[in-house]
């Protein structure tokens, strides 16, 4: 009766450490993700000035793959 008892517990605490472990952060890191994806493509419509400026900083950033840029390392 009581090693039942026991083997019960220890079920029960895997099965918490589980959910409260694996299952909602990862449930919450997938609904972050889709919140993101969704303030991007809404940033990304066409008409939406913001839109017009990542394509332009994508293009010139594409250009200059290939150049060497200096920087300052900061302490």
């Amino acid at each position: 009766m009581i090693i039942e008892l026991i083997v019960w517990g220890i079920v029960i605490y895997i099965i918490y450490k589980f959910v409260f472990e694996l299952v909602l952060p990862v449930s919450k890191a997938a609904q972050q993700m889709k919140d993101n994806l969704k303030k991007t493509e809404e940033t990304q419509k066409p008409g939406n000035p913001q839109s017009t400026n990542t394509s332009s900083a994508k293009s010139e950033t594409s250009n200059t793959d290939g150049e060497y840029i200096d920087y300052e390392e900061i302490k």
